[in-house]
């Protein structure tokens, strides 16, 4: 009998590759949900059974779990993969753009967890992997609010895993760094539309740079996706996959540095990208 697995966000990066992944192995249906269905059509040739689902919507998130439910009569996996971020120093991004980070990243994924939990519980199995980052360990100035989501993210997980151990439901934690999924396109054009006053100017432009150059140089998702993919499908999966070289040497890092060392360690960083920036306009 093939297992069942929802993946959110399964129309582009991390979720689409790992979907497909899946399908490949002709042991998994895969309900690949998403808030735009046509982008998944794709995936739809390759076995995936398509759900409309954007998970800052009790009703869509409510409705498509329990058409899994009344279709297969069970749910192995999910896959929490759904996010949205935007970049913009703290003071500056508008309270609706801070409020859709929180709304997607940290209560989007109570709510697909909320309406797959019961039914995990009366299995007595099932399997949760959450998609945080790397800045769930590191914050620095532009990321205050991403991060500040994902740091979120981490705290439920954590939880979650204790609180299921002995239901028979596993939790995983897939922590990338920087990756090339077309993330960065959303998220820096955001930082470039946010009216920050002008004292933030040098720092914008700096982080502006910096993030334009750590992603043309960044891996794409194959390593993240084959975690993701581990996680899912190994009887034994780790609790936290780091799966990029960044996200794996950074938090150790920060862990071996005081505060004040870091801070100045990022602020001279961003210092450097805004005399890179300056050369570039």
């Amino acid at each position: 009998m093939k297992k069942v697995v929802l993946i959110t966000g399964a129309s582009s990066g991390f979720g689409k590759l790992t979907a497909e992944k899946l399908l490949a192995t002709n042991e998994w249906v895969v309900y690949a949900a998403s808030r735009k269905i046509e982008k998944m059509n794709d995936l739809a040739e390759k076995g995936a059974l398509l759900l409309k689902m954007d998970i800052v919507s009790d009703e869509e998130v409510n409705a498509g779990v329990a058409k899994i439910i009344e279709e297969q009569g069970r749910i192995d996996a999910l896959l929490a993969n759904a996010g949205y971020g935007s970049y913009g120093m703290l003071e500056s991004v508008p309270m609706e753009e801070i409020k859709y980070q929180y709304e997607v990243n940290v209560f989007g994924n109570a709510r697909v967890l909320k309406a797959v939990l019961p039914q995990m519980r009366k299995q007595k199995s099932g399997r949760i992997v959450f998609t945080t980052s790397i800045v769930s360990h590191i914050s620095m100035l532009g990321l205050g609010w991403y991060a500040s989501t994902k740091h979120a993210v981490k705290a439920m997980a954590v939880a979650l895993r204790q609180e299921v151990k002995n239901l028979g439901i596993q939790v995983v934690l897939i922590e990338p760094g920087v990756v090339k999924t077309g993330f960065d396109s959303i998220a820096v054009d955001t930082l470039r539309k946010v009216n920050h006053p002008s004292d933030y100017k040098p720092l914008v432009d700096g982080f502006d740079q910096y993030m334009v150059d750590s992603y043309t140089g960044c891996p794409g998702p194959e390593s993240t996706a084959k975690c993701m993919f581990k996680a899912i499908t190994l009887k034994n999966p780790r609790a936290v996959y780091k799966t990029t070289m960044d996200s794996k040497l950074l938090p150790k890092v920060k862990a071996h540095v005081s505060s004040s060392f870091f801070d100045k360690m990022m602020l001279s960083i961003v210092k450097k990208s805004e005399k890179k920036f300056h050369g570039n306009n």
